[in-house]
């Protein structure tokens, strides 16, 4: 097969792979951020309960929450679930998984800025809220924009764990050209595109990162 007939059969699933990458990233940053104030929060039973989805999230496998997220509304409540259903399962299993994560790197990012900026903004006048949006979280995002990165690169890589309920991302769509014409050429280009996709995802990373260097 032709390395052209191959892209034009992997086409569909770079798009399936760039759809999750993309709707993780969108829901997954600030609801990250939801779950970051409830694990800091003064109220023991939210701060328990964030504490333990969080413990789950990371401490089991992303591949099995997959799975859980599919098949659950049926086993748990005998829905029958549709095949347009398989994409929204990855949508929402990738959203919950590395929404754990990221709240953990805000969590320590919120940490790491000194009391004494919340202390001065509320001589200033600041409320809470304008103190943590127009202060800190600038600060916040600057300082754990390196460990987000590497979050953002684990998920392009992620994406391929779409085969596990049959959803046809890049990897996938690969694989099946590859045992149907007994040739490892897709799965080089899916490498290839894997490859290619972190490098623009690092470059834009690192734009942004020189963007919010106060020193520069």
């Amino acid at each position: 097969m032709l390395l052209s007939t191959i892209l034009n059969e992997l086409a569909w699933g770079m798009l399936t792979s760039i759809e999750i990458f993309l709707l993780t990233l969108l829901f997954s940053l600030p609801l990250g951020l939801v779950i970051a104030w409830g694990r800091m929060s003064k109220f023991a039973p939210l701060q328990w309960l964030m504490r333990i989805y969080i413990s789950i999230m990371r401490g089991t496998p992303l591949m099995l929450q997959l799975i859980v997220v599919f098949f659950g509304p049926y086993y748990l409540f005998g829905l029958q679930v549709s095949s347009d259903f398989r994409i929204v399962s990855v949508i929402i299993a990738f959203v919950l998984n590395y929404a754990a994560y990221f709240a953990e790197i805000y969590r320590g990012g919120i940490e790491s800025i000194p009391k004494g900026q919340y202390e001065a903004a509320q001589i200033l006048g600041y409320s809470k809220y304008e103190t943590f949006f127009i202060i800190i979280l600038p600060q916040v995002f600057k300082a754990v924009l390196p460990a987000i990165t590497n979050e953002v690169i684990t998920l392009v890589k992620d994406t391929s764990l779409s085969f596990v309920i049959a959803v046809p991302e890049m990897f996938t769509v690969a694989k099946e050209i590859a045992a149907s014409e007994a040739s490892i050429m897709s799965l080089f280009a899916a490498g290839v595109f894997y490859y290619v996709f972190n490098i623009i995802v690092a470059a834009v990373m690192e734009y942004i990162e020189k963007k919010l260097d106060y020193y520069d």
